[in-house]
């Protein structure tokens, strides 16, 4: 029997990392939702295509691909996994996210690839959007200082602490107040607040809360 694990969240609450380590604790597969959304805005932003631009949107979004081999991210044939981390791509991912067209034909990817085989998939409308009967659902946060800390000390941004955490704060508001699927937690979506809690401590709660079955 297959199932579908949503982990849903805002931006710096763990989710990428859980994610990967719950689909090797569990043997299942793992489908990063977010990295899609921000190869697509790299592709914009390296063809110059703006927020404004809605035919350009439409046409151009027939030629992305979007591939995933041994964790990285393809992007047409080529590795994007460190480029979409980058503070440009952070800078405009949410409108991106926000377009109505994008989010469809990435949700219509997400579904077809996780049709037939159990997956965990974390984004922002996971339990709510993309498989809204997924079997388990979890909702992540921790506070904004706590996010920013997190990935300050990933070193992926040029940014100071506090400037990242104005960005979260920012990005929060953007996301949970878009038209098109907004970041909020599904009603039947297990909270977790992590904030004091290590990567390690935020699975185990997790996995307490699955049928003993799906846990091996």
């Amino acid at each position: 029997m297959t199932y579908i694990i949503a982990l849903d969240g805002p931006s710096g609450s763990g989710k990428s990392t859980i994610a990967q380590k719950l689909s090797d604790r569990l043997g299942i597969e793992y489908l990063n939702t977010g990295s899609m959304y921000r190869a697509v805005t790299k592709y914009f932003l390296d063809n110059e295509i703006k927020e404004i631009d809605l035919d350009k949107i439409i046409k151009n979004l027939e030629n992305i691909q979007i591939d995933f081999n041994e964790g990285a991210i393809f992007l047409n044939g080529d590795d994007v996994s460190k480029e979409i981390r980058s503070d440009i791509v952070t800078k405009n991912v949410s409108w991106v996210s926000a377009n109505e067209d994008v989010r469809r034909k990435l949700v219509d990817m997400q579904r077809q690839i996780a049709q037939n085989t159990s997956f965990i998939l974390d984004g922002r409308d996971i339990g709510t959007v993309v498989f809204p009967n997924a079997k388990y659902k979890f909702f992540l946060t921790a506070s904004p200082r706590v996010r920013a800390m997190r990935r300050f000390e990933q070193n992926e941004s040029s940014l100071s602490l506090d400037e990242l955490e104005k960005s979260i704060i920012a990005r929060d508001e953007y996301d949970s107040s878009r038209e098109t699927s907004p970041l909020r937690k599904a009603e039947d979506a297990h909270l977790i607040d992590n904030s004091d809690l290590n990567i390690e401590e935020t699975i185990e709660a997790i996995l307490n809360m699955m049928d003993g079955e799906d846990v091996i």
